[in-house]
């Protein structure tokens, strides 16, 4: 492993790819509950908007098969066209790679539906690219948990380090004293971070508003 890809996670040295979190996708979902995972891949959304971390949203078959990104995930990047694919490698279509070299940073942090291809195929073609991979696990899904979980076993053996959605809002946080960002993360949470946004709720109501993690 080298040096840089033991360094954390900041605004500055990643890019977000999220990939085909669709309809036709969540259909097949059976890994973990579907609306816990449209929660996560929308708060992982968030928290990248929130960092201003370049993001690239990509769908396949979208008007002939998958239907449009959710429109959880659109709303968060109502500007941002997704990338429409036939491929299901995305690290095969020349537009999505033509976005990621344009932001010109090393480390990719990718979710996906599903984990066993959407997932796994680009994360792996990623790695052997020169690039560092962090797969969100909890903002993606498979069609069942043995798919989702042999997925992870197979992208770690290659290099790919697998984080949650929550893992990555915190690391991009790092410091409660960061004022420009405090706020909205707290906000972030208490929406999407479910028992953990309970209580910064609960702190914030008894408290005073006095900060914390």
């Amino acid at each position: 492993m080298n040096k840089s890809s033991l360094e954390l996670l900041n605004p500055n040295n990643f890019v977000l790819l999220l990939i085909d979190h669709q309809p036709q996708m969540f259909f097949g979902v059976e890994s973990a509950n579907r609306e816990t995972i449209i929660n996560n891949v929308t708060g992982l959304a968030k928290a990248a908007k929130i960092f201003k971390v370049p993001t690239i949203l990509t769908t396949v078959a979208a008007n002939t098969f998958s239907g449009p990104l959710i429109p959880q995930l659109q709303a968060v990047f109502p500007d941002v066209k997704p990338i429409d694919r036939t491929s299901m490698n995305s690290w095969e279509d020349k537009n999505v790679i033509a976005a990621i070299e344009k932001v010109n940073r090393k480390k990719i942090v990718m979710a996906a539906l599903w984990t066993e291809v959407c997932l796994a195929f680009p994360a792996i073609s990623a790695i052997q690219a020169g690039y560092e991979v962090y797969a969100v696990v909890d903002a993606s899904g498979a069609t069942t948990k043995e798919a989702h979980d042999t997925a992870i076993q197979r992208m770690q053996q290659v290099g790919v380090i697998p984080v949650t959605w929550l893992q990555v809002l915190c690391e991009l946080q790092r410091d409660w004293a960061r004022q420009e960002t405090y706020h909205a993360v707290m906000q972030l949470a208490k929406e999407h971070a479910g028992a953990y946004g309970v209580g910064i709720f609960y702190a914030e109501s008894m408290l005073g508003g006095k900060r914390g993690g």
